[in-house]
């Protein structure tokens, strides 16, 4: 997709560039560097940002220059601000209402905090921010719709429903931006995105995130952006802050491994994934029962139940909260001491994404993921996939030795004497040897078929019909 550049209503991008080397002169420090401007500034410092992080250093200046901006980065390393700051300094360039900043995420959670940290750095201006996702009702969007905001973050299929109703109207946006692009692959939203993308004008500026890159996403990007200024940050390793470790544990043990790592006095909160919202709401009633303040936090929850458990943990009311891997990226809660992969990840990459939960903001953090025998191929893929092996960790009386790995030509779960095996640890039909006389016949006698008569084709040819 070929677009013309954005350029700013009021500034050409040589002028804020020299505006921001005559800044660095004067002030060669913080978020002043950047020329933004003073209700702006007023909101970083209302919200204690005094030095920009890595990916804001190296995306906002590209960004306050109308350039596409292709940001790769883990979860927790500043993102937001990296892609707010530069199209709110643009939206206070000139008065217009109406949509002019497009924000698309994968999960309600991520979209309300997005919204959240938006409005925050947006304090001091007149701009108006508002949310759009499915769980609530569609005319309580379209209400809102009538008081013209000029930032929508929202989740693709909300909107496209309401660009498609005729209630959401794209053709003013001067600023898209795709957040964890890669999570949008993963649930199907692709095209979906790709829907969207027509109802833009010809000029626009992208701002593109992932903290991963697959060959779709790629192509994706390669659609989106024109010669954009790319930023890769430690992409797929786990943050460094992140002390991350696999304990080998039989699925009987994994309740007492839980339970030993919850009784930890370090455990000031902590965030357990499962991998199913069964097993969600199964394992945080089990926790409740056991005295710990847990919460659940799954797709069969309304979006005010969500609400309810999300605030409720942010504010200490919850110590525990037992998540799916789809609100894996809508998390964003400062403080987490500790996140336990109950379940292990779908695939390798979500496990960046998981354990980037914890030691966020320059703080530490332990992340632990529980591994059985059926997991191996898991473990030697997500190895692979970060370049460097997880450390292996035992507590007496609950972990075991025996971790399955697949060998160099089996299958996903090989065993030791090289017959496959299935989840339970059974051996497959097709590894069994066969029995004593079965399929054998004595010399020279007459072999005979097995195999059913054909039954007659009644149906008629394509081309007969």
């Amino acid at each position: 997709m070929q677009r013309k550049r954005l350029m700013s209503s009021t500034q050409t991008p040589s002028a804020r560039r020299k505006a921001r080397q005559q800044n660095r002169t004067q002030r060669p420090s913080g978020f002043d560097q950047f020329g933004l401007k003073e209700p702006l500034m007023l909101g970083l410092r209302a919200a204690g940002f005094t030095e920009p992080r890595p990916i804001q250093r190296e995306t906002i200046a590209a960004g306050l220059d109308a350039r596409d901006v292709l940001g790769l980065a883990q979860t927790g390393t500043g993102k937001t601000a990296a892609f707010a700051l530069p199209l709110l300094d643009r939206l206070l360039d000139t008065r217009q209402r109406g949509v002019r900043s497009l924000i698309v995420a994968p999960t309600r959670e991520l979209a309300s905090q997005i919204a959240e940290e938006v409005r925050m750095l947006a304090k001091h201006t007149r701009l108006k921010v508002a949310t759009v996702f499915g769980g609530v009702p569609i005319r309580m969007d379209i209400k809102m719709l009538h008081r013209r905001p000029e930032v929508i973050v929202g989740c693709p299929g909300r909107i496209l429903d309401l660009v498609q109703r005729g209630a959401l109207h794209l053709k003013q946006v001067e600023s898209l931006v795709l957040d964890e692009a890669d999570h949008m692959f993963d649930l199907g939203f692709l095209p979906d995105i790709r829907k969207i993308l027509t109802h833009l004008p010809a000029t626009y500026q992208s701002l593109f995130f992932s903290a991963t890159m697959p060959k779709q996403v790629r192509g994706l990007a390669n659609e989106m952006l024109t010669t954009p200024h790319v930023a890769e940050l430690a992409n797929s390793k786990p943050a460094a802050m992140v002390d991350h470790a696999i304990y080998p544990v039989s699925v009987a043990n994994k309740r007492r491994l839980l339970d030993h790592m919850l009784a930890d006095q370090d455990c000031d909160s902590a965030l357990i994934f499962v991998r199913t919202k069964q097993r969600a709401r199964r394992l945080s009633d089990q926790l409740k029962k056991a005295g710990h303040n847990a919460v659940g936090l799954h797709g069969n929850l309304t979006q005010s139940q969500r609400d309810r458990a999300m605030k409720g943990f942010r504010t200490g009311r919850h110590d525990i909260l037992v998540a799916t891997d789809i609100a894996a990226r809508g998390i964003d809660v400062n403080g987490i001491s500790h996140v336990i992969n109950f379940d292990v990840p779908g695939t390798p990459e979500a496990y960046t994404h998981r354990i980037g939960r914890t030691g966020r903001s320059e703080t530490k953090g332990l992340a632990s993921t529980f591994v059985t025998r059926s997991d191996g191929a898991w473990v030697v893929a997500t190895e692979k996939e970060i370049g460097s092996p997880i450390p292996r960790r035992s507590i007496n009386g609950i972990t075991t030795d025996d971790l399955e790995m697949p060998s160099r030509g089996g299958g996903r779960n090989r065993a030791r004497n090289g017959r496959s095996r299935n989840s339970r640890g059974q051996q497959s039909r097709n590894s069994r040897p066969s029995r004593p006389g079965r399929n054998s016949r004595k010399p020279g006698a007459k072999k005979t078929s097995t195999r059913k008569p054909a039954r007659p084709n009644n149906r008629r040819s394509a081309a007969a019909r």
